[in-house]
C-alpha cells in the first residue's frame, strides 16, 4: 500500500483538526475522526477499510478521506481512486450477503428499516440495476441499496456491474476534482462544513423524492 508522504501540502487537514467543534456536532466530530487518518502511516489501508465498511454499515463516505489523500499526494490521486473503488465494490458484496442471509442483523444498522427495505425491494423487482447504479454514483446511502439488493436476491452479475460502473465514475471524478483544485479545497470545507451538510441532506432527500415521483 502507498503511504501518504509528510509534506507541506498536508498542513491543511491538520489545520482543520484544530478547529473548535461543539460537543453537539457529532457529525463534524465523526468527520474529523475519519479525516485524521490522512496523516496516519497506514493511510491507504485506512482508506481501503473505510471504503469497504461504508458499503455495508459505516455512515461516513470514503470521499472525506479520499480527498485529503489526493491533496497530500496529487500524483497518486488515480491510485487512491482505484483503491477506493475496489474496496467499495468488495464491501458491496458484504452488504449483499447481509441482506441475503443476515437480514435481522441488517436492521441493527443505522438508517436501515423494515419499511425502507420493503419499499426498495419492490422497486428492485422493476429497476433494481438502476437503483444500485444511482446509489453507487450519488449521495444516496450505498449500504441501503446493497443490503436491499441481497434481500431482493438481485442478479449478482447485474449487481456487480452496476456497483463497479457507478463507484468507478464517482471516485475517479472525486479524485480528479481534488487533484485539479489543489489545497484550497479543505479550507473551503472547513469554513462551510455545516452548510455543506445541509446541502448534502437536501440533495439526498430530494433524490429520494424525485425518484419516487417518477414512479
Amino acid at each position: 500500500m502507498t503511504e501518504l508522504p509528510h509534506s507541506s501540502s498536508t498542513t491543511a487537514p491538520a489545520a482543520m483538526a484544530l478547529t473548535h467543534v461543539p460537543r453537539w456536532a457529532l457529525h463534524r466530530r465523526l468527520y474529523d475522526w475519519v479525516l485524521s487518518f490522512a496523516h496516519h502511516r497506514h493511510s491507504t489501508l485506512a482508506l481501503f477499510a473505510l471504503s469497504f465498511a461504508e458499503s455495508s454499515f459505516f455512515p461516513v463516505p470514503p470521499d472525506v478521506l479520499l480527498g485529503p489523500l489526493c491533496l497530500g499526494n496529487r500524483k497518486k490521486s488515480m491510485w487512491f481512486a482505484l483503491v477506493t473503488t475496489v474496496a467499495s465494490v468488495l464491501g458491496a458484496f458484504l452488504g449483499y450477503l447481509i441482506g441475503y442471509g443476515l437480514f435481522d442483523l441488517a436492521l441493527l444498522i443505522p438508517g436501515i428499516t423494515q419499511d425502507r427495505i420493503d419499499w426498495l425491494a419492490g422497486e428492485f423487482a422493476v429497476r433494481g440495476n438502476l437503483w444500485v447504479f444511482v446509489a453507487a454514483l450519488t449521495p444516496i446511502p450505498f449500504k441501503l441499496l446493497t443490503i436491499t439488493a441481497g434481500f431482493a436476491k438481485m442478479n449478482l452479475l447485474v449487481f456487480a456491474l452496476a456497483c463497479l460502473i457507478g463507484r468507478t465514475i464517482r471516485f475517479f471524478a472525486v479524485a480528479g476534482v481534488f487533484w485539479a483544485i489543489g489545497p484550497k479545497a479543505l479550507p473551503f470545507i472547513d469554513r462551510y462544513f455545516n452548510l455543506l451538510c445541509v446541502v448534502f441532506t437536501m440533495l439526498l432527500v430530494g433524490g429520494f423524492l424525485a425518484v419516487k415521483m417518477l414512479n
